[in-house]
């Protein structure tokens, strides 16, 4: 199973210190509480050999993005939060981010000129940030041995020069679940998801919201429609459009852009926004987000570089560490809808709660888990392909 990094996790418990429960992602774009003489520890726990690091006035940091963070709002706009807010944190200059926008994923040429390019310009270390980034980067990082490739979501790595990071965004999936809850009238949950149930991440996501939805509201239902593609703006706006129809009043999402949350609007019902603040785009209709906060992840990483303290290891953050959360909930969300998000959320902090706990009944009648058991964070991270007994989805 996946190694994690341990040492920078004190780190990103010190970027977020001071934030405390819901914080909004924007903020996240600074981190004003981040000290700069804040040292990663070394593999195993000594003081680490900082000859070899890269002074942080050379080092160069790459990016790719699926799309224009420009667009004020989904994955890459966070994505690029966090690199501008690792960016503030280690002084780095506009000159040493080379940003590459609007990256296909499935095009596994373009993927490999945009890492090229990256490297031509003297990137010392390379993040790419989507799923379908993943085997090429696998490819460039034995190629280019001397340079450091981190790659978002997926499994890959290779435990020297090419890590992968990702997060627990299951913790703020299962807290967002249990808003669309409390708050649907209709006990109809729409929930507009980029891949199917061969895809652990997406389907992970899935299940811990439908798990916080059971835990407040065991008659309401999670309406699946699937787009089969990470970023699909026309796909998303008509699987919206059918789960709405069927008469779900609240959009939850696993996609890219806004559609479904302004779709939500439009139609006067609720939302739950991902990746970024979504009630920017629907400040009447969006009861919370799903948020990322990766400046947490890439100020760690680019610093244990500059130090010379780069392990190696792969990094699965969560809420403990400031990588995941929800925005602060909407004034018009029922009454002890907070009370019941905070209720949640301590028990996740404290360890008594995992979301997957136990023996869960799936949407066929078989059953996962075990009595006093919660499942690893390798099956969560790469084995489960199965939706909980509340989930159905819509052809």
């Amino acid at each position: 199973m996946k190694k994690r990094i341990l040492g920078l996790l004190s780190v990103c418990v010190l970027l977020l210190a001071g934030c405390g429960g819901s914080a909004q992602i924007d903020d996240y774009a600074t981190n004003e509480g981040y000290e700069k003489d804040v040292q990663t520890a070394a593999k195993d726990g000594e003081e680490a050999d900082k000859s070899s690091g890269i002074p942080a006035n050379e080092i160069k940091v790459g990016v790719l993005h699926l799309t224009d963070p420009a667009e004020g709002n989904g994955y890459s706009y966070t994505h690029d939060l966090g690199i501008q807010g690792m960016q503030k944190n280690l002084g780095l200059s506009d000159e040493q981010i080379v940003r590459k926008v609007n990256v296909d994923d499935t095009n596994a040429e373009e993927t490999r000129q945009a890492i090229q390019e990256c490297i031509d310009e003297g990137c010392n270390i390379i993040f790419t940030t989507s799923w379908g980034y993943m085997e090429t980067t696998s490819e460039m990082a034995e190629e280019y041995p001397d340079i450091y490739f981190c790659h978002g979501t997926g499994y890959m790595s290779n435990g020297t020069n090419f890590v992968n990071y990702f997060g627990r965004i299951y913790q703020a999936r299962y807290l967002s679940g249990i808003v669309a809850g409390m708050n649907t009238k209709s006990d109809k949950i729409g929930y507009v998801a980029a891949q199917d149930s061969s895809n652990f991440e997406v389907t992970g996501g899935i299940d811990a919201f439908a798990i916080g939805v059971a835990k407040v509201n065991p008659d309401a239902k999670i309406y699946v429609v699937v787009t089969n593609s990470w970023y699909d703006p026309e796909g998303e706006e008509a699987a919206a459009k059918k789960l709405l129809d069927m008469g779900c009043d609240v959009m939850a999402q696993h996609c890219d852009t806004a559609s479904p949350q302004t779709l939500a609007e439009d139609a006067g019902v609720y939302g739950i926004g991902y990746n970024s603040d979504m009630s920017k785009e629907t400040p009447n209709s969006c009861l919370t987000s799903v948020i990322w906060n990766w400046s947490a992840y890439y100020t760690a990483a680019v610093q244990s570089v500059i130090d010379g303290t780069w392990t190696g290891e792969n990094y699965y953050g969560g809420m403990a560490e400031g990588l995941v959360d929800i925005t602060n909930l909407a004034d018009f969300c029922v009454d002890g809808t907070q009370e019941a998000v905070e209720e949640a959320r301590a028990s996740i902090l404290s360890g008594e709660c995992n979301v997957f706990d136990g023996v869960m009944e799936t949407n066929t009648g078989e059953t996962v888990g075990a009595e006093g058991t919660t499942l690893d964070d390798g099956t969560i991270t790469g084995g489960i392909n199965w939706y909980y007994k509340n989930v159905l989805i819509v052809e």
